[in-house]
């Protein structure tokens, strides 16, 4: 990003500027090929096109999880948005007006909607690329590792020094329910007026992009504006900011994903029962978003796509809900990973579905995020 000193995290854990890369020699790549990737987009222009994605070598024995080498059929899932520092702090219930309880517990992990989406892409092992913002501050270094651990390709994650990273309070209660207070940080301020030219390439040269609101809307639609020109798929995550979509992003946008309770606060109609919820979507059908992804918790998740029959998906029960933290984030996000590997809507419904099982399974967002090993062997058993 302009003015921004791109960085990495090296698997010695030392800071460093400098990221080798391989260039692919084959500028024709065809990004959408398969038949579930097909949308209202722009016919795309491969002609000067360029592959923008390194390969890395990591030594495995220090990564974890070392960034997916792409090939030319891996078309990656690009992922724009925020990091935080999340600081939990377990109680048995939410303090009243003017009262002060003790925690049982508390820690510091990474997430953040945008750096939770890259880890899940990452963790199912599907070439992941994040574009965001983390201050020069302790708790950068903890999202960057966190990141780097998960197999996320991080050449387009920056530093700034004008403003901390981003952080937010989790307050997870014993029943694995939680409320979050969000301080925007990095993921809110710093942004250049217009992205480089660097970091919109790696956008046009997707195979799918994935958006959420705890970043600048003008980011959101710069992005936006980008792949759609490019004939990129883009999924914007509608939570985070308490305020209106503009049509401006909308046009650019092919699902949006919201949960229940965004969909009813953004449409102002009531969301308790799905006959609702479904006049609610017809609302944004209305806006231009043809497909209405909508995470209904327990009740598990339906996709509304415009003239068609909407699409349920039962919730997969998990053994134990111990935080719900990143479910929405891995829903989404493995949504978006089995669609760009051709899956049929109705199979990205329920590998969504697996993967967030398992997800609230675990404490913390990142570190909740499940293997692809593990979601295979859940889908099998049910």
């Amino acid at each position: 990003m302009s003015a921004m000193r791109a960085v990495a995290f090296s698997p010695s854990n030392q800071w460093y500027d400098k990221i080798q890369t391989h260039f692919s020699n084959h500028p024709n790549r065809a990004i959408n090929t398969n038949p579930h990737l097909q949308f209202n987009n722009t016919t795309q222009n491969q002609s000067n096109r360029r592959n923008l994605f390194p390969c890395f070598s990591t030594d495995a024995s220090k990564t974890p999880n070392p960034p997916t080498p792409l090939t030319i059929t891996s078309s990656p899932l690009v992922v724009v948005g925020s990091a935080n520092a999340d600081i939990y702090v377990e109680i048995d219930r939410l303090p009243k007006e003017g009262e002060t309880i003790s925690a049982k517990n508390g820690q510091t992990l990474a997430g953040g909607k945008g750096a939770n989406q890259a880890a899940c892409g990452g963790k199912l092992s599907y070439p992941t690329y994040f574009v965001g913002q983390v201050g020069e501050d302790a708790h950068g270094k903890l999202i960057t590792e966190a990141l780097r651990s998960g197999g996320v390709h991080l050449d387009h994650l920056s530093a700034v020094s004008a403003a901390p990273t981003g952080h937010a309070v989790v307050m997870l209660q014993s029943d694995g329910q939680n409320s979050i207070i969000i301080v925007g940080g990095a993921n809110m301020h710093c942004w250049p007026e217009k992205l480089s030219d660097e970091d919109l390439e790696v956008v046009r040269n997707a195979g799918i992009v994935l958006l959420q609101r705890e970043i600048p809307e003008s980011v959101n639609t710069q992005v936006a504006k980008a792949a759609k020109s490019a004939g990129i798929p883009v999924i914007l995550d509608a939570g985070g900011m308490d305020a209106p979509i503009s049509q401006e992003l909308l046009n650019f946008v092919d699902i949006l994903s919201p949960n229940e309770t965004e969909l009813g606060r953004l449409t102002g109609m009531p969301t308790e029962s799905f006959e609702q919820i479904s006049h609610a979507v017809v609302k944004f059908h209305k806006m231009g978003v043809k497909q209405v992804l909508v995470k209904l918790g327990s009740k598990g998740s339906a996709l509304f796509v415009e003239g068609e029959e909407p699409i349920k998906q039962s919730v997969i029960p998990a053994a134990k809900v111990l935080d719900t933290t990143g479910a929405g984030d891995t829903f989404t996000a493995s949504f978006a990973v089995a669609l760009v590997e051709g899956k049929s809507k109705r199979e990205c419904l329920r590998f969504a579905a697996a993967a967030a099982s398992l997800c609230v399974q675990v404490k913390g967002a990142i570190p909740s995020m499940p293997e692809r090993k593990s979601v295979l062997n859940l889908l099998q058993s049910h």
